[in-house]
């Protein structure tokens, strides 16, 4: 039976060799890595699926400055074992994170990745066009969604910066 929860405190081992499985180390070259490197997940925002007792996906959000819109989360990133590809777990993770998020009043997610799986989601290009990211990055991949109402995202400038807790 697949299950969904909050991350627990000694996920982590499981939640990088699942990283390893699946992303390989070329995760660690992207530009959304240099926004999370040394630091923390946001608080109570990092979710694991499992089946049984098997980790077999991953997601946290990440506190951000999104330029002049200001504090923003960063989805990143979103890992399923590739033989529950297709399975609803990935889509499964992404609702629990943006559920969570909103019912804690953060008002807008930012994420690089693909278009057509995030647009189910409610991400578009189009809410991220005028901020950048920290490096290089894909500008067809960078897209948000403002959560809740109220558009904070819409002539939003600048590029995105870490401002969450760091890990040491």
């Amino acid at each position: 039976m697949i299950t969904f929860d909050r991350e627990g405190a000694y996920s982590h081992i499981e939640r990088e060799k699942l990283l390893d499985r699946v992303m390989g180390r070329a995760r660690f070259g992207k530009s959304s890595e240099i926004l999370r490197r040394n630091r923390l997940p946001a608080d109570g925002l990092a979710f694991v699926a499992h089946d049984g007792k098997h980790m077999i996906g991953t997601v946290r959000l990440w506190n951000v400055n999104a330029g002049n819109s200001g504090p923003a989360l960063l989805l990143g990133p979103l890992a399923v074992e590739k033989a529950y590809s297709g399975s609803g777990v990935g889509a499964g993770l992404v609702y629990a994170a943006l559920n969570a998020a909103q019912a804690t009043g953060h008002r807008s997610v930012l994420l690089v990745g693909d278009p057509d799986y995030y647009a189910r989601f409610g991400f578009h290009a189009a809410s991220a066009n005028g901020l950048l990211m920290p490096g290089h990055f894909d500008r067809h991949r960078f897209q948000a969604i403002n959560l809740g109402n109220e558009d904070v995202l819409t002539g939003s400038q600048g590029v995105l910066y870490a401002t969450g807790a760091m890990t040491h």
